[in-house]
């Protein structure tokens, strides 16, 4: 049985609300994954062994499969208290679709459920990644890549609903579109006594202040100025009395970077300034990096192809030029390997008011029929 374009939108919209009501956070998306094979093995579509559960891979053989194109959906909640009462509330206290990967999954599997329905229709071998954990450490896209998910893969594309693009628009910042993220952890140990006698200690809460400093010469006078490039700290935690220097210092923070020579360089040189200035003064410091993800690469060719699917299929005006951001997206881990493209679809407005990760944050579904044919053009022309 075949379904018109509206009944396919519909049914794509129940989806999004049946994930939105049991959402499940990085790692632990077995319900969700469970839910999306049973329907995909409904479809006809086989599913592909050999990678890392809870991530789902489902291969679609193409009439002719000299080209082979993967569509990516993420699957995981956030650890977030849904604050807007409706229907398809969440269901689990503290946990709630607040990025739109519940619009995502639906998205793709809407696509499926259509190539199934015209399977005469698609000429290209379709590789559909339903992945797990994007939001946090370790990276669902980082473990497929290893599981060898792109391996025969001509090119990979993914979208993501965002608030804060204009609705009724679909575009991409070409190049390097998203940044990295990295974090780190420094402990800096020193000597500590009597705050009114600093001459017999090594002050560890000074030496901090020299760090977080010096860090921020990396981006003024280490990274080439024309590759963006971010370092905050977000926590320091040191002693507890008026009077008494503590033995060390905590200190926490994020690395940013709109290329992989400036996620590279920051690595090194925070590690070199740790080090160093710690030593300078006495101190030990030690370095921890956490490996978020690399920057989000949106290749030209790939950006080509979805531009004149955009522009052909909506219309010229609804193609937009998003600008570059310091926000992050495992989806890098895809586009440094294949070649690929990271498509926004706008939803800015009363609708989806909110920001993503906000309590409040909701999906207009009147845009998903927009992702859902974005989707299923890509899986033809892609």
């Amino acid at each position: 049985m075949t379904h018109t374009t509206a009944e396919l939108s519909q049914w794509t919209v129940e989806q999004r609300r049946h994930f939105h009501k049991h959402p499940e956070l990085s790692g632990q998306e077995h319900n969700t994954a469970a839910y999306v094979k049973e329907l995909l093995e409904e479809f006809g579509i086989p599913l592909l062994d050999g990678f890392t559960a809870p991530n789902v891979v489902a291969f679609f053989k193409g009439t002719e499969g000299s080209r082979t194109v993967a569509l990516r959906a993420d699957m995981d909640a956030l650890p977030v208290h849904e604050q807007v009462e409706k229907p398809f509330s969440s269901t689990v206290p503290g946990v709630m679709h607040a990025c739109g990967h519940d619009a995502h999954t639906a998205t793709l599997l809407g696509a499926a459920k259509w190539m199934s329905e015209h399977p005469e229709l698609v000429k290209n071998n379709i590789v559909l990644i339903f992945q797990s954990s994007e939001e946090e450490s370790p990276s669902g896209a980082q473990q497929l890549v290893k599981d060898g998910v792109l391996e025969g893969v001509d090119a990979i594309y993914g979208l993501h609903y965002m608030s804060n693009v204009a609705l009724g628009k679909v575009g991409f910042a070409e190049g390097f579109s998203m940044a990295s993220s990295d974090d780190f952890d420094i402990v800096i140990e020193g000597n500590g006594g009597h705050g009114g006698i600093p001459q017999d200690t090594v002050d560890p809460i000074y030496v901090a202040t020299h760090l977080i400093q010096s860090f921020q010469s990396i981006i003024s006078r280490n990274l080439n100025p024309f590759h963006p490039g971010v370092i905050s700290f977000g926590k320091m935690e040191a002693g507890n009395s008026y009077n008494v220097i503590p033995d060390q210092v905590t200190l926490k923070g994020t690395i940013r970077a709109l290329s992989f020579e400036g996620q590279e360089l920051m690595y090194k040189r925070t590690v070199e300034l740790t080090e160093k200035i710690s030593d300078s003064f006495g101190a030990v410091g030690h370095y921890h990096y956490i490996e978020g993800t690399p920057p989000v690469y949106n290749h030209p060719e790939a950006c080509a192809t979805a531009r004149d699917i955009i522009q052909s299929t909506f219309g010229d005006d609804v193609f937009t030029e998003v600008e570059p951001t310091m926000g992050a997206e495992d989806f890098g881990y895809y586009t440094k390997e294949k070649t690929g493209a990271f498509i926004n679809v706008g939803m800015e407005g009363e609708k989806s008011a909110y920001p993503h990760h906000h309590p409040k944050f909701d999906v207009d579904e009147d845009t998903i029929p927009t992702g859902l044919e974005l989707m299923i053009q890509l899986a033809l022309r892609g």
